[in-house]
């Protein structure tokens, strides 16, 4: 392979993004076939204070806490300390939501960890809706709250669907966190840290800056160029929903309830770090039997709303149809990406692992930047 038409391709995409406004900043990783390809520093973690974007900033990690806290509830399984079937409410005694009927319904660690529980996002409701009259936070909200009143507010409102039937993206992982603590016998954040990011020496990442001092400004998509966010914002997103409640200040405060699904805070090098290793096997902490099933679609041909063409795994997509989806990735790849403007995927086909972390929401989570960095990353890797 041709690195240096790589990097060129890969540079290319980031010089004009950034020269168009639509990015503020960027750290990008790709490995492939197991080596360190392309990394690349661009742009301004904080445009304000003329603080150049580096290697090891920081960032409000979102969604991309999912594969984390997922891969940890999956550590937990292999020690034979959890299992995929388990009722949650065996473990969580209070949590026993209802179907719209007034029944008690099953939820199980598998529906939690395939989003197929039966619950959803305020973000993705209406204004006013169930989530937002329950006082439900998505995680990424200022709420002064905690994890157990969250999941009281999250029962107290019907499910949309009997687990196990449909597809929704949801604060699921959220209570996947609960149950984490409950079986770990620690604080979420402590048990995330034995179970996973301490084992491969994840030292940037955790419920809060590890450094304040690296931590990237966060910026929202605007014309003619990002706004800075505001500590109490709000990012409109599809078109009908309620939109993102962001706090970037939360980042920062460790009194803030942990989010499992989207509290998190790290750094590109981390989460190549993370990928790299589910990639190659799990060694050392799963198995590769359950690595193999936490990368194959586990919801059949149930749809899924806003991503054609993909199932989901144990914790992230995975791609079944490329034509349908409209991606250069292989079958099987495995994709998902954070909302303060973030994406990652591994094909484990080409043995591709690829990082893109930005400080631009919504842009660099499904922008057109990740659509031509993908492209890029497999033009480049062809040379």
């Amino acid at each position: 392979m041709d690195t240096e038409g790589l990097q060129a391709r890969i540079d290319e995409v980031i010089d004009r993004t950034l020269a168009e406004k639509r990015l503020v900043g960027t750290v990008i990783r790709v490995a492939i076939n197991g080596e360190q390809s392309y990394s690349r520093a661009a742009g301004f973690a904080d445009r304000e204070h003329h603080r150049l974007m580096q290697n090891n900033t920081l960032f409000r990690l979102a969604s991309v806490s999912k594969p984390i806290v997922s891969t940890a509830a999956l550590v937990l399984v292999s020690q034979g300390r959890l299992q995929l079937e388990d009722r949650v409410d065996y473990w969580l005694p209070e949590f026993k939501p209802r179907l719209l009927s007034g029944e008690f319904a099953t939820v199980t660690i598998r529906h939690l960890l395939t989003h197929t529980a039966g619950l959803t996002y305020r973000f993705f409701q209406k204004e006013h809706d169930s989530y937002e009259s329950a006082g439900v936070s998505d995680g990424m909200d200022q709420a002064d709250i905690t994890l157990d009143e969250n999941l009281r507010r999250i029962a107290s409102v019907p499910l949309l669907y009997t687990p196990g039937t449909q597809w929704k993206y949801s604060i699921a992982t959220d209570v996947l966190g609960a149950v984490i603590a409950i079986v770990a016998g620690a604080p979420l954040n402590e048990a995330v840290r034995s179970l996973v990011t301490e084992p491969l020496g994840m030292n940037d990442t955790g419920f809060i800056a590890v450094d304040p001092i690296r931590l990237s400004a966060a910026y929202a998509s605007a014309i003619p160029e990002p706004r800075r966010m505001l500590d109490c914002d709000h990012i409109p997103f599809i078109e009908g929903t309620a939109g993102f409640r962001l706090a970037p200040g939360r980042a920062l405060d460790d009194s803030a309830y942990q989010s499992g699904g989207a509290g998190m805070v790290g750094s590109a090098g981390d989460l190549l770090q993370l990928l790299e290793t589910l990639r190659m096997g799990g060694a050392p902490l799963l198995p590769k039997s359950l690595v193999q099933e936490m990368t194959t679609n586990q919801i059949g041909s149930l749809p899924m709303a806003y991503w054609p063409g993909r199932g989901f795994g144990l914790g992230f997509t995975v791609l079944k149809d490329p034509v349908v989806a409209e991606t250069c990735e292989s079958p099987g790849t495995w994709r998902m990406g954070g909302t303060y403007g973030h994406s990652w995927f591994v094909d484990p086909v080409k043995q591709i692992s690829v990082v893109a972390f930005t400080n631009t929401a919504l842009e660099g989570m499904s922008g057109q930047f990740t659509v031509d960095l993908c492209k890029a990353v497999y033009e480049g890797s062809k040379m």
